[in-house]
């Protein structure tokens, strides 16, 4: 059978890709096909064609998977936070131990390691402790809103069109974060639209109003609010502030992120506070974090604490040991692992995460933790004795060839290798493998809802 661009057919799903496309196959000719699952029927619309594969996005779902279940959100489909919603949750966890697997498989060439099954969150909707909304002076219709007069189109605060930059679909609630945070974003957006300033461009670059950036502190149950704006103007950021610290009892503080930057970035040039506290208090285990507003801390403050646990158990700790931490962010895990250890050195390339890591362990007395600030490929080369573990948590992108020939070099007894990407993960452990035995591996879901997948590795060195 012949496929075509813009042909609609008849599809059997009966595979799932890393990416949340479901896979059907014509003739031996594969198409991944958008919004679908294992056991779907469904028709799809072709809408790119490869020489080995096409694109497809469903039109409509002919017989459904007994894996498919109602999505709760109105949403669902149309913004670009979560595809899986209409996926029974306990199959999400068993996909994404599969991708674990296959990527291992296929990208790593790794086969016979112990992939254990999916920890899953503890909450699957309400998770988020950070949630970013963007604004824009064009809104973007849903179906329902087409044709609609009523429809306010110069104005939208809410979520990205899944694959697009400029479309922004005005949210009235997100179920990924705690539901206060929907009134928080309702009286923002009321404020933003009778406040007589325009929402930003992104086409353009013209207007005020850019980005609602929200956090929570699970521990203390409050609320630190960020306005980003494309200026600096009081007049317009204060009265919303009052609003916000008057309305909600809870609302820890409301600062004021200003960029004149054309990028779609939420980090302004300067902040201002307007209310209350610039930061919140995040507590994991025994240790208390201080979250500003665009510090990193882990999106699912739950789930972070799960991570770590199973890091902590991997790493095997004594009380004596050497650990060195590589991309060690703002040193959530050297904290954690401070406890267990004899020392703890943490290497990392951003010098405000120093600054952050360092601060925290002032803040729970912990003295055996030190921070190096510096590119990993080169500060890694400095590292004075021979650590008896060696923590990785690199980004979405991996390691560096260099840094694993070196992490490899350095001759740890134990690797615990902490990965928010499968495919990276497969390939670092592979340059890995000649050095270090890969024990097991255990997924870890951090992202209800959506194909990421948190993994952590345990490696033993060879004898």
């Amino acid at each position: 059978m012949t496929i075509k661009k813009k042909q609609e057919i008849s599809l059997d799903i009966t595979g799932i890709a890393f990416g949340g496309r479901g896979i059907a196959r014509v003739d031996g000719y594969t198409v991944f096909v958008d919004k679908a699952i294992p056991g779907d029927r469904v028709v799809a619309r072709i809408v790119k064609k490869k020489k080995s594969y096409a694109e497809a996005r469903t039109v409509g779902v002919v017989e459904p998977s007994p894996d498919r279940v109602d999505a709760p959100c109105r949403y669902s489909g149309l913004c670009g936070g979560c595809k899986w919603q209409f996926l029974n949750y306990e199959k999400q966890l068993v996909y994404k131990r599969q991708h674990v697997v296959e990527a291992m498989e296929r990208i790593g060439a790794i086969t016979g390691t112990t992939v254990h099954e999916t920890i899953p969150s503890e909450r699957v909707f309400g998770y988020r402790n950070k949630m970013e909304f963007s604004c824009s002076d064009r809104r973007w219709l849903l179906p329902e809103e087409l044709g609609n007069p009523d429809i306010e189109k110069s104005f939208a605060l809410g979520l990205h069109v899944p694959g697009t930059f400029d479309k922004i679909i005005d949210i009235d609630e997100c179920m990924l974060h705690p539901a206060q945070g929907n009134q928080i974003l309702d009286d923002v957006k009321r404020h933003m639209k009778a406040s007589g300033f325009p929402a930003y461009g992104i086409r353009s670059h013209e207007g005020f109003w850019r980005f609602l950036m929200l956090r929570h502190s699970v521990a203390d149950d409050q609320w630190l609010v960020n306005l980003i704006t494309s200026d600096d103007r009081p007049e317009a950021v204060g009265p919303l502030a009052e609003m916000l610290m008057a309305g909600h009892g809870n609302i820890a503080g409301v600062v004021n992120n200003v960029s004149g930057k054309k990028a779609a970035i939420s980090v302004g040039d300067f902040e201002k506070p307007l209310a209350g506290s610039s930061c919140l208090k995040e507590r994991l285990g025994p240790f208390v974090f201080e979250i500003s507003a665009n510090s990193f801390f882990q999106t699912n403050t739950r789930g972070a604490q799960t991570l770590y646990e199973t890091v902590a158990r991997y790493a095997g700790l004594t009380g004596r040991e050497y650990v060195v931490d590589l991309y060690c962010g703002t040193g959530t895990i050297a904290i954690w692992l401070s406890k267990h250890a004899g020392k703890v050195l943490g290497l990392e390339i951003a010098q405000s995460a120093v600054a952050d890591a360092r601060k925290n362990c002032l803040r729970n007395g912990i003295t055996n933790c030190s921070f190096t600030a510096g590119d990993v490929r080169e500060s890694i080369s400095s590292i004075p004795v021979r650590p008896d573990v060696l923590v990785i948590d690199p980004p979405r992108a991996g390691m560096h060839k260099d840094v694993a020939a070196r992490a490899g070099m350095l001759g740890a007894k134990r690797i615990v290798y902490v990965s928010c990407n499968p495919a990276t993960l497969a390939r670092d452990l592979s340059m890995l493998a000649p050095d270090y035995h890969i024990d097991e591996i255990q997924p870890v879901d951090m992202f209800p809802h959506t194909y990421h997948i948190e993994a952590v590795a345990k490696l033993t060195k060879k004898s």
